[in-house]
């Protein structure tokens, strides 16, 4: 796939939004940031409690999805893991691990790819046709991803059949600059097919508590998602994108 064949002069813009699956207030912030917003796909969690009801609201609403594969759980007091039995693939509480470095120490390539390859046949068998792969949190096992990506025929976000332009991630930047950082963004496009990566959420309980206040992750639990969805459902960044011209896209519409 090329992300400049074809569409010479035009900004191609792909919002991707991370995490779908994982809880219900994640789901219902992606699905309000498709409606309403600009997000154009969502990558998905097979392993998480909440798949079922990513699945259903995807189908329900056309939301383009992709196999966001998951082979590490990073919060404190809410644990996901394996939907397939490898050993080396969990911690000793029967859960994956928590960051991708002890992940990549621990986990043999074959159990990986089992557990990946199951995760792709979840999506098919909730009725869905993934467009892309990628990975949650980083590269835990890479040639894991590129086999199952060779065994699926799903393109891998990060391989070579995936040419972007430009990469932004919206999220790890504080609430009070986000806006003007995506509208700055949004005016410098060049063009070509870019992607920007955001994690919306729900403001609540179920994400407040997934973490204590010191851990690492606590700024990924609530605190940065939701303002994720506040910006890329906010009118004056809907209306910059029409005024700029660009286009926003799935993925396999920006490569095609």
């Amino acid at each position: 796939m090329s992300g400049s064949a074809g569409h010479e002069g035009e900004v191609r813009l792909i919002v991707r939004a991370d995490d779908f699956g994982m809880a219900h207030a994640v789901n219902e912030a992606i699905c309000r940031a498709h409606q309403e917003g600009i997000v154009t796909i969502t990558s998905t969690m097979a392993p998480c409690p909440w798949f079922n009801e990513a699945a259903a609201l995807a189908s329900r609403h056309g939301i383009p999805v992709g196999v966001h594969q998951t082979l590490t759980c990073e919060w404190d007091w809410y644990r996901w893991g394996p939907i397939t039995s490898g050993p080396s693939l969990t911690g000793s509480d029967g859960t994956f691990r928590r960051t991708i470095d002890e992940a990549a120490a621990a986990m043999e390539h074959e159990d990986a790819v089992t557990e990946l390859l199951a995760q792709v046949d979840r999506f098919g068998a909730a009725g869905l046709r993934p467009q892309y792969l990628d990975h949650h949190m980083g590269s835990a096992v890479p040639g894991a991803y590129a086999e199952v990506s060779e065994r699926t025929g799903i393109p891998f976000l990060y391989g070579p059949a995936v040419d972007l332009d430009g990469f932004f991630e919206l999220t790890p930047r504080e609430a009070e600059g986000k806006k003007a950082w995506l509208l700055d963004l949004l005016a410098g496009l060049r063009p070509g097919v870019h992607m920007v990566v955001c994690h919306p959420g729900v403001a609540g309980p179920e994400l407040a508590s997934l973490t204590e206040p010191d851990s690492e992750p606590w700024p990924w639990a609530e605190h940065w998602r939701v303002a994720d969805l506040a910006v890329v459902t906010d009118p004056e960044v809907r209306a910059a994108v029409v005024e700029l011209g660009i286009r926003l896209c799935s993925l396999s519409d920006a490569l095609d």
